[in-house]
């Protein structure tokens, strides 16, 4: 495993700390998991961007329940 070190301010690192602390998680787990966490965030946030550019230029279209419904016994 590669090791990066950061310089946080202090209010950021003992509040970080105290998360982790109440999470029952080692520091650096903790801070893993929030890293890991935030890289999904951003790849839901840009399929959910690519989506809604989908919609707005008219190449996908939203189904109400029942016309997706009726599309599967198609």
């Amino acid at each position: 495993m590669n090791k990066v070190t950061l310089n946080l301010p202090e209010k950021l690192h003992l509040l970080l700390r105290n998360r982790a602390d109440a999470a029952g998680m080692r520091f650096d787990a903790y801070l893993l998991d929030l890293i890991e966490q935030h890289l999904d965030d951003m790849t839901d946030l840009a399929a959910a961007e690519a989506a809604l550019g989908r919609l707005n230029k008219g190449e996908d279209k939203v189904l109400t329940a029942e016309e997706f419904w009726r599309g599967l016994d198609d």
